[in-house]
């Protein structure tokens, strides 16, 4: 009996399944990216970066319910776009206590902590599209619940975590990109041509790995500016170097096999020979580090957000939200810091469980 032969991309897939573990966290990462993706889908605030919020419900615990009175701003028409970039407020709302109509006035209790400190105010019926008070009931006054409570703002913090997710895995796509087109680039030409170039490539990777990384993002960032994408740019400049390292030594070992000196007896051209013959077949140690580099760019990003480098408000970060509410640990309310760290453990720990499964998969002597 022969014995079926299994390619190596197959069996490396076939021993990443048995490893539960990074199942388990694929399977997390990828359900986290479409909740990411569709964020203003599935968030309870769907306005741009979940930004509409009311001071008076500020710092409230989870579960927390109000009776709100939505008073209809400009009339803005709504696009496709909007499900995924959000939508702008066409609303104010204001939080209530109770509230109950005389003639063509509302009159209502702003929601106060205290309710004996609560101010009575009122609305003429005439900012509604309708005069009819059981329309405005129905379509204008509203019970609010904010399922993990609200942050320093009175915003949904549920939808800005959700929205916030965003930040974390973009910085970790777009950094990675960024690493892998410079640190392969650099590390295929110094292992390939050696010499002058490996030289010089080496010099320069010495250069940056000696400056702590994020001392260096700091600098680049400072330099670019602060931003959403600046940051992206600043991480991604600073984590070629061990893609390089990496590559480099693959590609010294692999250049003077049988397949290279046979493409070169072919007359093709180095890119060809690098980029086509050697690239492919030197990946799988770049896939390990980019795992684990996805998870560095993270805790990177969050970081400069929590030092004020990173994104900027109102856009919701993981860090940032931190930063904003980490003196509630002791003021009785830590759940504002630690949700949000936790999320950011949850997904550092899931993207070094995929590395570590990649890393025993793709080991060609188990």
């Amino acid at each position: 009996m022969f014995k079926k032969f299994v390619s190596a991309n197959k069996k490396a897939l076939q021993k990443f399944k048995q490893n539960s573990w990074g199942v388990f966290s694929l399977v997390f990462i990828v359900i986290l990216s479409i909740i990411a993706l569709f964020a203003y889908v599935i968030a309870p605030d769907n306005t741009v970066n979940a930004n509409n919020g009311d001071i008076a419900i500020s710092t409230q615990k989870p579960g927390f319910t109000v009776k709100t009175i939505n008073i209809p701003l400009e009339n803005k028409k709504g696009s496709l776009a909007d499900y995924f970039t959000g939508k702008q407020i066409t609303e104010e709302f204001i939080p209530v206590l109770s509230y109950q109509f005389k003639n063509d006035t509302l009159y209502y209790q702003e929601f106060s902590v205290d309710a004996s400190t609560a101010q009575t105010k009122y609305l003429l019926t005439t900012i509604f599209p309708t005069q009819n008070i059981s329309e405005i009931e129905q379509q204008f006054i509203k019970t609010k619940k904010y399922w993990l409570g609200t942050d320093t703002q009175g915003r949904d913090y549920l939808s800005r975590l959700i929205v916030g997710a965003r930040v974390s895995l973009a910085i970790g796509f777009v950094a990675v990109f960024i690493s892998l087109i410079i640190g392969i680039s650099l590390g295929a030409l110094a292992g390939y041509y050696g010499g002058k170039t490996d030289a010089f490539i080496l010099w320069l990777i010495n250069v940056i790995w000696s400056i702590p990384t994020l001392l260096l993002v700091i600098a680049i960032t400072l330099a670019l500016g602060k931003g959403f994408w600046q940051v992206f740019i600043a991480v991604g400049l600073t984590m070629w170097v061990e893609v390089a390292r990496v590559v480099r030594g693959q590609v010294l070992s692999v250049k003077q096999m049988q397949y290279v000196t046979a493409a070169r007896a072919l007359g093709f051209s180095d890119l060809r020979i690098i980029f086509k013959h050697i690239i492919p077949n030197i990946m799988a140690p770049v896939i390990v580090i980019s795992a684990a580099n996805f998870a560095s760019a993270i805790l990177v990003e969050s970081g400069l957000s929590f030092l004020g480098l990173g994104a900027q408000v109102p856009v919701p970060s993981w860090g940032g939200m931190i930063k904003e509410h980490y003196n509630y640990i002791i003021l009785g309310k830590p759940h504002l810091a630690l949700i949000p760290g936790l999320a950011m453990s949850l997904v550092v720990v899931a993207f070094m469980m995929i590395g570590n499964a990649l890393r025993d998969a793709l080991d060609v002597k188990n």
